[in-house]
C-alpha cells in the first residue's frame, strides 16, 4: 500500500454521468471519466484489507487491492496484467457490472463510500489499450476444436480461455452481429458498440474464427468438434397474459432495445415495423435494469412522458437490514435513465390492457400488499381492490426472462452463462465461460 491512510483524506469521487440535457439527445455513453491524477487517488482509497470481501463478492475473483495499488503507484501496465488474469473484459463490466465488490468493500460498512472498483477498472483496461499493452498474441495449437455456441458474455469468455489453451474456436452466433446481450440487449449510452468491435478484432487476430448469422440447433450439433460450449442465454421473455395482449403498441423490452441498437448499427425498418416511443406515453412493466434500459431509450426516442410500474413493493432507502452487508443490498436504485425523467411505482398488478380501434391506450392496475410468510418464505401477494387506469400509448414488457429448456446433451457438450443458470449479470457470465472452458480442457485430457 502506498498510502495506508488514504481513505481518511481523500473522499470518493465518482466520474458522473454527463448533464441530462445533453445525453437524452444522443445515445453516446452517458459515464463521464476522471483524469489520471484523481483515478490515482481514487485508488489509492484501498486499504487493503486482510480480509478483502471485494475479492470475496466478485464472481470472478477480481483483485482489486492488487490492481489499485498498481494503479495508485503509477504501473499501470502492472495493474492491467493482475486485472486480466481473473477477468477476460474489463471494458465490459468496468461498465456495465452493478460492483458486487463495491457493495462488499469494508469502506462501504464503515462510512458508506466503498472504493471505486468499477471505474477504477475501466480505467486500467482503456489505459492499456491506449498505451498499446495489448497486442494479439498467438498460441500453439493443440490439434483440437470446440464450437461456442452464441457469442454472449458467456461464449465470449469460454472463446477466449479455449483459445490460450490451444484449442481452435469457432463461434457461432445467430444474429447477423457478434455479441449476444451486449450487443443487443444494451443500450449504447450504457455500452458503446465500438468497446465490442474492439475486442472481437483482437480475438480475430488471435485466432478465433467468429460466424455470424449462423444458427444452430442444440438437439443437432455441428459435427467434426471435439466438444461444444452451449450460451444460447436466455431468449425467451416472460409475458403478460391478461385480456388486451393482442393489441398493437404493446412490445418485449428487448424487441425495443434490440431494433434502437440495430438503428444506431445503421440498419432501417419501415414505419410499420418501427418501435418508436416519440409523442407517446409509455409505460414499462417491470422494474429492474432492462425496465430502466427502456426508460432512457424511450425519453431519447421523444416520448410524451415515461412510467415504470413494479409488482414488488418499494424497496428501503439507503439500508436494508434484511440484507446486511457484505450481502448485496436490495435498496431503492436510481439510475441514469431514472434521472433522465420518469414516474416510479411500486406494488401495483397490471390486470387488462384497454385498446381503442385496435391499439393500446391504457392498463388497468390494481394495489396490491405482500403478506410475509411466517416460515420466513416467500411472501403471498393480495390484491387490494384499489384499481386504476394508467394511460398508456406503447407499453413495455421488462419483466425478465424465463430460464430455457435443454434437451439432454452429449458427454461432450457443456453449458455456461444464462442458458445453464438462468437470466443473470453479465460478470456472472464471464465467470461461467471461464470455468466452463476449464471444464472442457479437462474433460479433453482425461
Amino acid at each position: 500500500m502506498g498510502n495506508p491512510k488514504a481513505f481518511l483524506t481523500i473522499p470518493r469521487q465518482e466520474a458522473g454521468y454527463r448533464p441530462v440535457h445533453e445525453r437524452i439527445c444522443d445515445f453516446s455513453e452517458v459515464e463521464q471519466t476522471l483524469n489520471t491524477s484523481d483515478r490515482k487517488l481514487q485508488a489509492s482509497r484501498c486499504m487493503d484489507c486482510g480480509v478483502p470481501f471485494c475479492h470475496w463478492a466478485c464472481p470472478l475473483g477480481n483483485r482489486p487491492p492488487e490492481f489499485q495499488d498498481a494503479m495508485y503507484k503509477g504501473k499501470w501496465e502492472e495493474a492491467y496484467r493482475i486485472l486480466s488474469r481473473t477477468n477476460d473484459f474489463p471494458e465490459f463490466t468496468g461498465r456495465i457490472c452493478p460492483a458486487l465488490c463495491e457493495k462488499s468493500c469494508v469502506l462501504k460498512l464503515s462510512m458508506d463510500a466503498p472504493v471505486t472498483i468499477r471505474e477504477d477498472e475501466a480505467a486500467v483496461i482503456e489505459a492499456a489499450f491506449r498505451e498499446g499493452y495489448i497486442k494479439p498474441k498467438q498460441y500453439k495449437r493443440n490439434g483440437k476444436r470446440i464450437a461456442v455456441i452464441g457469442s454472449g458474455p458467456a461464449g465470449l469468455a469460454a472463446a477466449n480461455q479455449l483459445n490460450k489453451k490451444g484449442y481452435e474456436v469457432t463461434v457461432f452466433e445467430k444474429s447477423e452481429y457478434i455479441g449476444g446481450l451486449l450487443r443487443f440487449g444494451i443500450p449504447n449510452f450504457k455500452l458503446g458498440k465500438n468497446i465490442i468491435d474492439r475486442r472481437i478484432k483482437l480475438m480475430e487476430e488471435e485466432g478465433i474464427l467468429f460466424k455470424p448469422n449462423t444458427e444452430i440447433d442444440v438437439k443437432k450439433l455441428p459435427e467434426n468438434f471435439d466438444a461444444y460450449c452451449i450460451c444460447t442465454g436466455t431468449p425467451q421473455a416472460r409475458d403478460l397474459n391478461i385480456p388486451g395482449r393482442n393489441l398493437k403498441g404493446i412490445y418485449f423490452a428487448m424487441q425495443m432495445l434490440a431494433q434502437q441498437n440495430r438503428i444506431l448499427a445503421g440498419q432501417t425498418f419501415s414505419k410499420e415495423e418501427r418501435i418508436n416511443a416519440k409523442g407517446k406515453h409509455v409505460l414499462v412493466i417491470g422494474g429492474g435494469d432492462t425496465g430502466s434500459d427502456c426508460i432512457g431509450t424511450s425519453n431519447r426516442q421523444g416520448a410524451a412522458s415515461v412510467t415504470q410500474i413494479e409488482i414488488m413493493p418499494k424497496p428501503p432507502v439507503g439500508y436494508n437490514p434484511a440484507t446486511p452487508w457484505p450481502q448485496w443490498p436490495i435498496v431503492l436504485k436510481t439510475s441514469s435513465s431514472h434521472e433522465e425523467g420518469c414516474v416510479r411505482r411500486w406494488s401495483l398488478a397490471s390486470n387488462k390492457f384497454i385498446g381503442k380501434n385496435g391499439q393500446v391506450c391504457g392498463v388497468e392496475v390494481e394495489e396490491v400488499e405482500w403478506i410475509p410468510s411466517p416460515e420466513g418464505g416467500r411472501p403471498t401477494m393480495k390484491p387490494t381492490g384499489k384499481k386504476e387506469v394508467i394511460q398508456a400509448d406503447m407499453v413495455l414488457l421488462a419483466m425478465g426472462f424465463l430460464k430455457p429448456e435443454i434437451p439432454e446433451l452429449p458427454a461432450n457438450a457443456f453449458l455456461a452463462g444464462d442458458a445453464a443458470t438462468g437470466a443473470s449479470l453479465v460478470v456472472k457470465c464471464i465467470a461461467g465461460g471461464r470455468k466452463a472452458a476449464a471444464d472442457i480442457d479437462r474433460y479433453l485430457k482425461m
